[in-house]
């Protein structure tokens, strides 16, 4: 049998950017007139809230915030290195960005010949960072090289249709000049050093956003703005029947494979019960400690309802990540780390599973 490493991490494009423009999309809800005044008053908000937004709204706290994430990159970057894949596949949302109103696939499998990406200069077809300076300081008309492994991919989808599971493939890009930010963030951010990612990667792309990917472009919205919506993303349990599938087909392979879960948790801006101000950090902590403990049927009980009520919307690329573990017999990580933020938008968790 192959081996295989699990990973799960965040692709949060603020920071990609620089520490004042951190917590922006805070300072634009904030703007929202339908939010009550006590509710936007920093004297009622909870003390983290209060702590990280402190007197400069979030420019001093988000250093801090950054550090707590570089140090979970280089956590799961050298759990890479040390295992060597031969691809890395990784399960993240498509926001509105390759799959538009002519296709919204469930869930797909890209697999992509090599590309060259820039991810600064294609920034409008990804969200939050159009026009922001970055965090490393790289032009608009940077490069990066991201290899493909067709191949595996394709042996892959053969053996999701084998087995009953229904996925989509494309060997072309779509609409988005690129990747998607859920996928390209995730290398750039595994690199943060920019040592180099020489791995081949092998998108899998999922419609977490469902009710709200077309309708709402997959991104902000003032509160109380209703649109006609679109149809839902796929159910939880079955996310991670196919990362189960995926899981025994890659571990029957040749090949060593990197299985990767790319996106933080609850997003404050998709939170209605907080106004849209803070994520639900009760409802990720309990996810959380589920998944420390290596209690999958808490996840796999977790209806899509409870998901979209909580802003975890994204954390659909996490389930097929636990089924895949689950199958292999590895249920527990090897090691986690939680993030808790009131003001950068979303929590963030690290995780690896490694052989």
């Amino acid at each position: 049998m192959a081996e295989i490493l699990g990973i799960g991490l965040s692709h949060y494009p603020p920071f990609g950017g620089t520490d004042q423009d951190m917590a922006g999309i805070l300072r634009w809800t904030l703007q929202d007139p339908a939010i009550p005044d006590s509710q936007r008053d920093p004297a009622n908000w909870p003390a983290l809230m209060q702590r990280e937004w402190g007197q400069d709204q979030g420019a001093s706290a988000a250093p801090e915030h950054r550090a707590a994430l570089v140090a979970g990159f280089e956590r799961t970057r050298a759990a890479l290195d040390d295992f060597q894949p031969d691809a890395v596949l990784i399960w993240g949302d498509d926001q509105y960005e390759n799959f538009r109103e002519d296709i919204i696939p469930p869930y797909a499998v890209l697999a992509y010949e090599d590309m060259e990406v820039r991810p600064w200069a294609q920034a409008s077809e990804s969200s939050d960072m159009v026009g922001k300076p970055n965090a490393w300081g790289e032009p608009a008309d940077t490069v990066f090289a991201v290899r493909g492994r067709p191949d595996i991919a394709k042996h892959l989808v053969t053996g999701l249709l084998e087995q009953g599971v229904d996925a989509a493939y494309a060997y072309e890009k779509l609409h988005h000049p690129g990747l998607p930010h859920a996928f390209l963030n995730a290398v750039l951010y595994l690199d943060y050093h920019r040592a180099g990612f020489p791995y081949p990667v092998i998108p899998f792309p999922i419609n977490c956003y469902g009710r709200r990917v077309v309708s709402y472009r997959g991104f902000t919205s003032r509160l109380g703005e209703t649109r006609e919506l679109d149809p839902p993303s796929p159910q939880p349990r079955r996310l991670m029947d196919v990362g189960a599938a995926a899981a025994r087909i890659l571990a029957d392979s040749p090949w060593r494979i990197a299985l990767v879960a790319s996106s933080s948790w609850s997003h404050a801006f998709l939170c209605d019960p907080t106004y849209r101000l803070r994520p639900d950090t009760a409802a990720d902590l309990r996810l959380y400690d589920a998944l420390v403990k290596g209690d999958l049927d808490e996840w796999r009980g977790t209806p899509l309802e409870s998901i979209e009520e909580s802003g975890q919307q994204e954390l659909l690329n996490w389930f097929p990540l636990l089924g895949a573990m689950e199958a292999l017999g590895r249920p527990t990580p090897t090691w986690s780390d939680f993030t808790p933020t009131d003001v950068f938008n979303s929590n963030k968790v690290f995780v690896t599973y490694e052989p």
